[in-house]
């Protein structure tokens, strides 16, 4: 680019292109933060949103993975509710919502302003994402761990167009919130067959 090209020091149109760029990446970190805070504050009361069937089942999933390292019941909702609902539908609705509420942490590293304790592990991935792009996410998803979130973090931080990065996370949460509510349903039928 030629100086001749290159907007002046004092130019005023400088200042709001900067900021345009910052917008989004503060918002999309404050949004994550404000979801993250009021989910471990309400936790005691996730647990009672899955007496509402697969929309339960749905919100519940969504704010249990919309939490950023912070633990919340999904997965054990996702469980009981498979022996009393549908297990396949529980697992479809359970995976939809780990999704979206996946995308807290994606928006987090977006952002550029996300807070890693765990900066080896948090390394590690980037250079597997790096490496194998959304398939790390997407194995990542089938499996329960605890580090999704810094995987999340990882593809936002490295600019994965978030419709990858949905659809991959969307098909893991949904492939393991099915087996979890079959396990659920598996789990209750050899109860009741005991009981007999």
């Amino acid at each position: 680019m030629s100086a001749g090209n290159q907007p002046p020091l004092g130019d005023p149109g400088a200042a709001p292109s900067r900021w345009r760029r910052w917008i989004p990446r503060v918002l999309a970190l404050f949004f994550a933060l404000a979801i993250s805070i009021t989910i471990f504050a309400l936790r005691d009361r996730i647990e009672q949103i899955g007496a509402y069937g697969y929309p339960g089942v749905f919100l519940i999933s969504v704010l249990g993975s919309a939490t950023i390292i912070l633990p919340a019941p999904s997965l054990a909702v996702v469980f009981a509710l498979g022996s009393s609902l549908n297990p396949l539908l529980v697992g479809l609705a359970a995976g939809l919502g780990e999704a979206l509420g996946e995308l807290t942490g994606y928006l987090a590293g977006y952002s550029g302003s996300a807070v890693i304790e765990d900066r080896e592990r948090y390394a590690q991935l980037e250079r597997l994402e790096r490496r194998y792009g959304v398939w790390v996410i997407f194995v990542l998803s089938v499996i329960p761990n605890p580090i999704f979130d810094l995987a999340g973090i990882a593809a936002g931080m490295l600019k994965f167009p978030i419709q990858r990065f949905f659809i991959a996370c969307w098909a893991g949460k949904t492939i393991k919130t099915i087996l979890v509510a079959l396990a659920g349903a598996g789990a209750w039928s050899a109860i009741t067959q005991w009981l007999r």
